[in-house]
């Protein structure tokens, strides 16, 4: 970036290392979400549980953060939630 504006510089070499450390988080989140998916497929139930609870806490982390938002978090903890209770009943 070549603006003369130093604060608008600094404001993007902020806003960079945000997306960065936001896409690996997010990146995180999918990578657990296919876990438990995978887990699931496979009717593991103690890898299940134990991925459910993993990724609970991880959304709940990322949307306290705010790199995701509060209600995306529930409604997607609630689906992986539904999904692993196909393996209870």
């Amino acid at each position: 970036m070549a603006s003369k504006n130093l604060s608008a510089e600094k404001r993007h070499r902020q806003s960079e290392r945000r997306r960065i450390q936001n896409k690996s988080v997010k990146s995180a989140l999918r990578t657990c979400a296919k876990k438990l998916v995978t887990a699931v497929h496979d009717k593991d139930k103690t890898a299940a549980e134990t991925y459910m609870r993993e990724l609970a806490k991880q959304y709940d982390t990322a949307a306290r953060k705010g790199i995701i938002k509060l209600n995306a978090a529930a409604r997607k903890k609630s689906r992986m939630q539904k999904l692993v209770n196909t393996l209870m009943a």
